[in-house]
């Protein structure tokens, strides 16, 4: 796909978009799989190609269909939602590479806590009114101060993927 992206700003659809997690747990035998239900967010493609724009999760609606896991999780031990209730990606900046691949770059804040990420997206769908990005990355949770580890259960990164829709803001 080398269709091009109608400059003006852009609007996430919360309908139409998806943000979800994974992680092994109980020394790798599990995965626990999640996702947010409220998501949001806003986009500006500019005249010279670059953009900008800011994907905010609400934290608290992360659903693993588990009640007692999900408390768990809301709690300081974890995304601490009483604080933090927002996790925000606030792009920077998003380079066209080859066919369909973006690199977008960032500032990703969970827990108050903000650390740069660099990510590749691909678009899936571009039109004149509507565009497509998804991405699968990783993330290590001990950075923005998820420590908590009870008897070694969990180790290594936390995989996010998302599927975000963006329609044209209205002029």
């Amino acid at each position: 796909m080398t269709a091009a992206v109608e400059t003006g700003l852009w609007q996430l659809d919360p309908t139409a978009s998806t943000v979800g997690l994974r992680h092994r747990t109980l020394w790798g035998l599990v995965t626990v799989k999640g996702a947010f239900t409220g998501v949001g967010g806003t986009g500006e493609v500019r005249p010279d190609g670059s953009a900008t724009g800011t994907v905010t999760v609400d934290a608290a609606t992360l659903d693993t269909k588990s009640a007692k896991r999900d408390v768990h999780l809301r709690s300081a031990d974890f995304f601490d939602t009483d604080r933090h209730p927002e996790i925000t990606f606030a792009v920077r900046g998003a380079e066209r590479l080859d066919g369909d691949t973006v690199r977008v770059t960032g500032q990703l804040t969970v827990r108050g806590v903000s650390r740069p990420l660099s990510l590749t997206t691909r678009l899936t769908g571009v039109s004149a009114g509507a565009l497509t990005l998804e991405t699968e990355f990783s993330v290590d949770r001990e950075q923005f101060g998820m420590v908590w580890n009870q008897l070694g259960m969990m180790r290594g990164l936390t995989t996010v993927t998302a599927a975000l829709r963006f329609t044209r803001a209205a002029a």
